[in-house]
């Protein structure tokens, strides 16, 4: 089969390979569609999370089949599989937790400090033509959900997380800084969620334009003006809750002035860099600032953000066609997609990559 295969920092290619075997604790899921993530971007660049050496857990090194945003349909179960059966559409969950730390044991999954991802640090990765995947990880969508769709569960999740991590009440203000994918997805999720009035702060005109279709009452370009000043003085001291998602400290910094006294500030950007904070308006105005990381991971993924997100998608709450601004065959991942994605003046919001 072919897949897209990360060799190191600006090296993906497409290889010929030869499918995985089949565990009686796995599936087979032949991909429908897998969407290109920052965090791919990111790797692209700077080769900073997949193995160079073979990962202790999965035994996996580079090359590795990149990918973590999909969904299809299973072809092949296990022996010991039950519950998932040949013909499913699913989404795949990509995390896969030790089971054995601290934070395992209190059930805090997404914690983990031994966490396998799916398309990083295993040897099967979304942007193929199938894969194998431990059967925790996957969930099925309901008649009518198209496997395609399954790739937007992960992104969704991750935005709906970040609202549940804030201390946002039905009614109350908010704002988010950075409206990239994900940002966007917050955006999304603070509406369903019932803000009152939504803030979004984005220098890209096209996805400021986005934001205000998924929601967003005002969109500000901060190159232009000052956003947390203008937003802070369009809701007389500040919104309830903003959240960061620019990973850029003026962003951070923007959004704690956003932020009313005693408001939450909810960060999710992800940078290696150090960042400077204003810890006055912190301390003097009692805000709080908290991380949010991904969603739930299993087993507590099946109670939490990912099937919440399969049932708005089954609701149709999920404007999709806003979210997908591109679709491109696995031989265009680098040139039309993750090249696409890392320019700054990009168009594109989310682009699904079908094998």
């Amino acid at each position: 089969m072919r897949a897209a295969r990360f060799y190191g920092a600006g090296d993906v290619r497409i290889d010929d390979v030869e499918p995985a075997a089949i565990g009686p604790a796995d599936v087979r899921v032949d991909v429908a569609a897998c969407g290109i993530c920052g965090t791919d971007v990111h790797e692209y660049e700077h080769a900073e999370y997949t193995p160079a050496d073979p990962n202790p857990r999965s035994g996996a090194s580079r090359p590795i089949t990149i990918g973590h945003e999909f969904g299809g349909t299973v072809s092949e179960v296990g022996d010991d599989v039950t519950g998932v059966e040949v013909g499913n559409s699913v989404a795949v969950h990509p995390n896969i937790p030790c089971n054995d730390c601290r934070y395992c044991e209190d059930g805090a999954y997404n914690r983990c400090e031994d966490v396998l991802a799916v398309g990083l640090q295993t040897g099967e990765g979304g942007f193929a033509e199938s894969a194998v995947i431990p059967a925790g990880q996957i969930h099925r969508l309901p008649q009518g959900v198209p496997a395609w769709q399954g790739a937007l569960v992960e992104p969704l999740a991750v935005g709906l997380h970040a609202v549940r991590r804030s201390e946002l009440c039905a009614g109350e203000t908010a704002a988010v800084f950075g409206c990239g994918p994900i940002g966007l997805t917050v955006v999304h999720a603070l509406r369903d969620a019932g803000a009152k009035r939504i803030f979004a702060s984005e220098p890209n005109p096209v996805r400021r334009e986005v934001a205000l279709e998924l929601g967003a009452d005002v969109a500000v370009d901060p190159t232009e003006s000052d956003a947390g000043e203008q937003i802070a003085t369009a809701t007389d001291g500040g919104v309830d809750t903003s959240f960061e998602f620019a990973g850029v400290a003026p962003a951070v910094n923007a959004a704690i002035e956003s932020t009313r006294r005693g408001g939450c500030l909810t960060v999710g950007s992800m940078t290696s860099g150090t960042t400077s904070v204003a810890l006055q308006k912190v301390v003097t105005g009692e805000r709080t600032i908290r991380g949010t990381y991904c969603y739930g991971f299993p087993p507590l993924s099946f109670r939490t953000e990912f099937d919440a997100v399969i049932e708005s998608l089954a609701d149709g709450d999920v404007d999709v066609d806003t979210f997908v601004t591109r679709r491109i065959r696995l031989d265009n991942l680098v040139e039309k997609g993750i090249e696409e994605l890392a320019s700054p003046d990009t168009d594109h919001v989310k682009i699904l990559v079908e094998p």
